[in-house]
């Protein structure tokens, strides 16, 4: 039985009695103990432990934290907790883990409110501006359309590729959109005018796989974008000049996914197993081998903080000091944690300093299709061919939970903004929302009429979340 689902009840307990005083450590998720043992009253509560913390680590005074350990939370008195632990002795020293959370929630899913047409062939990718007012979808039609959320009606068509757009991103300024194509040819768009900006950029000789623009701490002018292609190569592309500056011939087959961190490294994922780290210069700083079939996706902790990181709820003004404040405290003085799933059924988790995995995660039945950590970097979510979804403990691999409920295979996953809820979509044609805390199904989301290839989860205000597949529809949902 999953631990994480067990609930304490008195009645199933022998408690201490309430003069026991215990001593405890206070670990963060790294490991590292706050300060050496506390001694505290086995009634100690939650919201008592909370004030010690703040104290110890001096945080906000609003920065809540939940407490855990061996996987199971602390509800109400430490007493409960201890006791549910029968290998605990009283000389021993209690651990207990926290995790901060967020100090906002997030209503979850439940009802769809527009079915958006104009798209002729089937919706292949969704990606919402930050905000969430705006969406993004790109098709088998050639074009982009870009849908206004307070409305929920068409804003414009973009039209400039010849062949499926198959992948987008936009600029984390949020006034460009980059987008790659089935026919090698990356577009950058200008989402003030809805024009393309110059002609296609053309070098890629197959298929466009991924597009990331460089972080807005790294490049506050939003200058460069990288696109990696089923030729096994990235490109990088001056959005100014329209030319490609750097071609990196990362992998001898294709590169399945990329991603643009943080710490200034490009992160390519390809099916020749392996997991390349570059420099922007085109240097490969470390190759990642552990996987023994095609890597199919790869995710960094800090990729919510990186796409969210220069606005804030209810500012619509760009603060780009704001975006490397937010980014370093993501970090936390380590570096990136990096998460890969691949046809060998396995996920791994990583960090670019080394070669070799830091743990090896199984349990999934057939391919590992789509990998994504927890806006607050805490969790993983893995979704497969296996029809099923698993949660990973985002710093150790430890695997928490695993969620049934499609009868087609997964094909993407997208967190809510306060890391509690989960949208799946599926080719049995429908999404479906998932309690973190319970670890079960909250919501079955019917409404598509063939398989649902894409998802996202509007990142700031989290009041709605598009989907898009084969029945070329664009779904809208809120809460």
């Amino acid at each position: 039985m999953d631990q994480t689902k067990k609930r304490i009840k008195p009645n199933q307990i022998t408690l201490l009695p309430p003069d026991t005083r215990v001593f405890v450590t206070l670990i963060n998720p790294y490991g590292e103990e706050a300060q050496k043992s506390l001694e505290l009253s086995v009634n100690t509560t939650k919201e008592e432990l909370q004030s010690i913390l703040q104290q110890l680590v001096k945080t906000e005074e609003d920065q809540v934290y939940s407490f855990f350990h061996n996987n199971i939370e602390l509800i109400d008195t430490l007493n409960q907790l201890i006791a549910s632990d029968p290998e605990y002795k009283l000389e021993n020293t209690f651990s207990l883990t926290y995790h901060p959370q967020s100090l906002f929630r997030i209503q979850p899913i439940t009802r769809q409110t527009a079915a958006l047409e104009g798209h002729e062939q089937p919706v292949l990718c969704v990606q919402f501006r930050t905000h969430g007012d705006v969406l993004a979808t790109g098709s088998g039609d050639t074009t982009i359309r870009l849908w206004d959320m307070l409305t929920e009606t068409p804003i414009a068509t973009l039209k400039g590729h010849k062949n499926w757009v198959l992948c987008l991103a936009w600029s984390p300024d949020c006034k460009y959109i980059a987008s790659g194509s089935h026919d090698g040819q990356v577009c950058i768009w200008d989402v003030e005018t809805n024009q393309l900006k110059g002609q296609p950029l053309i070098g890629h000789t197959k298929w466009v796989t991924s597009i990331a623009w460089q972080p807005m701490h790294l490049d506050e002018e939003c200058s460069l974008v990288a696109s990696s292609s089923k030729d096994g190569s990235v490109r990088i592309w001056s959005r100014i000049s329209l030319s490609c500056l750097i071609s990196i011939n990362a992998h001898q087959k294709a590169i399945t996914k990329m991603l643009w961190g943080g710490q200034g490294y490009i992160y390519t994922a390809s099916e020749d197993t392996t997991i390349g780290v570059w420099n922007k210069s085109g240097k490969r700083v470390q190759e990642l081998k552990g996987h023994g079939h095609w890597v199919n996706s790869i995710a960094l902790h800090t990729d919510y903080t990186i796409r969210c990181a220069c606005f804030s709820e209810g500012n619509t003004e760009i603060n780009r000091k704001q975006a490397k404040v937010l980014y370093d405290k993501m970090l936390n003085g380590k570096n990136e944690r990096l998460v890969s799933g691949s046809d060998d059924q396995t996920l791994m988790l990583w960090e670019y300093t080394s070669s070799k995995p830091k743990v090896r995660m199984t349990g999934h039945q057939q391919q590992v299709n789509h990998v994504q950590f927890s806006p607050d970097g805490r969790y993983i979510v893995s979704a497969s061919f296996d029809k099923s979804l698993r949660i990973w403990d985002g710093y150790n691999g430890n695997w928490i939970a695993t969620l049934r409920g499609h009868v087609g295979s997964v094909y993407q996953v997208s967190w809510s903004s306060d890391s509690r809820y989960m949208l799946s979509a599926s080719k049995d044609s429908t999404l479906k929302l998932w309690s973190l805390s319970k670890k079960k199904l909250a919501f079955d989301l019917p409404g598509h009429a063939d398989e649902v290839y894409a998802v996202d989860w509007a990142p700031i205000g989290g009041e709605k979340a598009g989907s898009g597949g084969k029945d070329r529809r664009v779904k809208i949902w809120r809460h």
